[in-house]
């Protein structure tokens, strides 16, 4: 394996500073400048954790949202209609091992592992998986979220019950 080039470390620092921005809109609650970071034809997916590779075309998954539901996710977690998450969570999440796996002008593709602490009703339970990101690369050089996928490295969900926070 050759050490990676200049211009790769870069790229790479840029991605991880995105990734960090992003952890902390979701740690601060700052959901609208969350969902401001995904295009238009964003999908977010969660797999269930039999089945991390799971196709929302043919599986069963937790979550596979596009644009307009994400928005509607947002909404609903701002509002007091998200009853487990009202009053909501507390979270802190822990990014690590980042890998750009595929690097074009237009695109990036890249993995990440991750940990998300959610602390409610005086107990903490850790989300733990990898993320999977396609990030479009804009013109003026700031990325965006075209694709985000949380698999769960959990074989059940029982300290959760559900996915009720944004991994």
């Amino acid at each position: 394996m050759q050490p990676p080039q200049h211009d790769h470390l870069l790229l790479r620092l840029a991605v991880e500073h995105f990734l960090f921005e992003e952890a902390a809109h979701l740690d601060n609650w700052r959901l609208d400048e969350w969902l401001a970071l995904f295009t238009e034809d964003a999908r977010y997916v969660v797999p269930t954790t039999d089945r991390p590779e799971g196709d929302p075309k043919h599986d069963v998954v937790f979550i596979d949202d596009d644009f307009t539901r994400l928005q509607g996710r947002v909404n609903r977690l701002k509002s007091r209609h998200a009853h487990r998450e009202y009053p909501y969570s507390r979270t802190r999440r822990l990014i690590s091992n980042v890998r750009l796996t595929r690097v074009e002008p237009a695109e990036i593709d890249l993995e990440a592992s991750f940990v998300v602490y959610r602390g409610r009703a005086e107990s903490i339970a850790p989300y733990v998986g990898i993320y999977r990101y396609t990030l479009a690369r804009e013109e003026n050089g700031e990325f965006r979220i075209r694709r985000r996928r949380a698999e769960l490295d959990l074989e059940r969900l029982s300290d959760h019950g559900a996915v009720s926070i944004i991994l």
